[in-house]
Parts: C-alpha cells; structure tokens; sequence
C-alpha cells in the first residue's frame, strides 16, 4: 500500500482504519483489539484515527489498553486523534449543552488526555474536530504550534473545516496544517465541486475522508433511494470480483488530490479486506457512470 507524505514531518498509509466504533463491539479486549490493528498492519494500513469523543470517551482507553499489553506494535504505527467537541456525557454531568473548545487550555488538557488513555507518549497527528465559531486563531494557532515544538505531537490538521477557517487558523501558525478530514463519499461528494477540496489540492495538501461508504448507507437494501447507486457499484464490482465497498473506496482514491479514507469496521473480516480498495483502477467514464448514479442525474 501506497505511503503518503503530509508535508515533510509525517508519512501515512494511504487508507486508514477509523476506530470511532472501536466501543461497539461485543469484545473490546485486548487481544481483540490487537487482531484488528495485525490485520491492518497485514495489508500496509499503518494509521489509524482516534478522538478524544469517540465511543463515549471510551475508545482511546481501548486502543491504550492493546497497546500496554502489546507495545512493539507503537512503533509500527501513526495514531491521528482529535479534539474540541465537548459532549454530554455521564463523564462530564455539569455539561448542559454540546459546545467546542478550541482554547489552549482545553487542547493541552486534551492531549495531555490522550496520551495518558493511549499509553502513548507522542500523538502523530491532532486534528481539531469542528469549527468552533468562537475560536481566537491566535490563540489556538499558539497552542497548536507549541504542541508540535513539544514533542507531544508530530503535526497538526483540522476536520471539517472550510477553506476560509482553514485560512484563518493557518495565518496564525508556524508549523503547517497537514491535512482536513471531511465528509466525503459518493452520497456526500459537494466538497469536490465547491472548492473546499481544490483549494486543498492547490496547496498539495491530501484531504481525509470520514464515513467513505456513507455511513453505511450502501449497503442498505431497505432503502431505495441508493439502489441504482448500488446497482452501478455493484456491475464494476463483479468485473473487478470485489465488494462494492471496495469499488466506492476506489472511487475516492482516483481523485487527483490524494484522497485518504478513513475505514471504520469491527468485522475482522471485512478488516482484512480493506485493502482492495488499493488493487482497482477505475477508468474516468467508469467514475462518472458511479457518480451519475449517486447525483441521480448526468453532469451538465
């Protein structure tokens, strides 16, 4: 699998594996956990995406856990994890609303956080998680680029950022913003036309891409409204001999800007088939047929 270079301090592998359901699954032991990170590892995926929010503030103790009873696999590994979301939680029952908290108080606390759940003494990447309408880029820009200087993490990006935010917190940094994890995936493709994602390939910047398969979506026979989506899919997948998820995925990866997307599956399985996605070369008229039938219509 393709290695990707995000600016000059970080390499990652070209899908990553999304552990936002890592708390879902049935076994969440360590043992179990460290199956699915060997599974990766089996297929080249080396990274793998983190927050501090995910499955109920539980999921980076998970992680943490495998990796206290198997260390040797933290060299082999980049872990992304992310900050500012500020849930209700049993955890937090002082909390009365949902909120972000882009303050530097609240990002060294985060990380600090992190790193204690994980086992872990440096994150690779720290993403801001959302926009936060209040943030002071100066202040934030400050805390990030400390973070980096530290140590403590080896870069710093954002997540469904506009390009206009994106701007804004940069102009306040030093260290580089190395990427933008975005919604992105043939039932949630504006970011390809509204300049959001050119204006990321402009400065050569590779874009993550949460929830690729649509939220699972796809694969809902039930609802009708995906079927000619899925019917299409589903005649490349079969000349291909793959899954559609691995046609969808491909879809994503045949942009120019170097899409990464960020895989999320507790089905050991389907973990060990991530990869796929890799092995396929759509032809243009093969992604415009798919992205025909997700828009319901042809291009103008």
């Amino acid at each position: 699998m393709q290695r990707i270079n995000l600016g000059d301090s970080l390499q990652l592998s070209q899908i990553i594996y999304g552990m936002w359901r890592l708390g879902d699954d049935n076994d969440t032991t360590a043992k179990h956990v460290q199956a699915k990170i060997e599974a990766c590892l089996e297929q080249g995926i080396t990274s793998f995406d983190q927050a501090d929010i995910y499955g109920g503030y539980e999921s980076e103790a998970i992680l943490g856990s495998a990796l206290k009873a198997a260390p040797q696999l933290r060299s082999e590994i980049e872990i992304i994890t992310k900050c500012d979301i500020m849930l209700m939680s049993e955890k937090f029952p002082d909390r009365t609303v949902k909120y972000y908290d882009t303050s530097a108080k609240h990002i060294n606390a985060s990380v600090e956080n992190s790193l204690t759940l994980m086992s872990i003494d440096h994150i690779d990447l720290l993403l801001l998680h959302r926009p936060d309408p209040l943030m002071d880029h100066i202040e934030t820009g400050a805390a990030l680029d400390k973070l980096v200087q530290s140590g403590k993490v080896r870069g710093v990006g954002v997540s469904n950022f506009m390009s206009q935010d994106w701007a804004l917190l940069s102009s306040a940094m030093s260290s580089p913003l190395l990427t933008n994890q975005l919604e992105i995936s043939l039932l949630n493709s504006a970011v390809l036309i509204d300049g959001t994602v050119a204006d990321l390939q402009r400065q050569g910047i590779h874009p993550m891409a949460w929830s690729p398969l649509g939220g699972g979506q796809l694969f809902d026979t039930a609802d009708q409204r995906f079927a000619p989506l899925r019917d299409a899919l589903k005649v490349i997948a079969d000349q291909q001999s793959v899954d559609i998820s691995a046609v969808a995925v491909a879809w994503l990866l045949k942009h120019p800007a170097g899409i990464l997307p960020v895989m999320g599956t507790n089905n050991l399985d389907r973990i060990k088939n991530l990869g796929n996605a890799t092995k396929l070369t759509l032809s243009r008229e093969q992604w415009f047929y798919l992205y025909e039938a997700a828009n319901g219509h042809e291009v103008p």
